[in-house]
């Protein structure tokens, strides 16, 4: 698990989204999980820095769009 999660919580898939890549492009972040509404608590989605990405050797998450 990475030492550090930014976890954004919306009402919509569009506002969920439009935060999460406000998060990376301002955080230098890169998505965890893209948006999804099966938790039931609205849409949620998580995103990770990228100094995780260079410590532990991880490839690209997903792609944000």
């Amino acid at each position: 698990m990475d030492d550090v999660v930014f976890m954004v919580r919306a009402g919509s898939r569009a506002v969920c989204q439009l935060q999460l890549d406000l998060i990376c492009e301002r955080m230098d972040a890169r998505p965890a999980t893209l948006p999804t509404d099966a938790v039931g608590s609205g849409w949620v989605a998580r995103a990770v820095p990228r100094m995780t990405e260079a410590r532990t050797g991880d490839g690209p998450g997903p792609s944000v769009g």
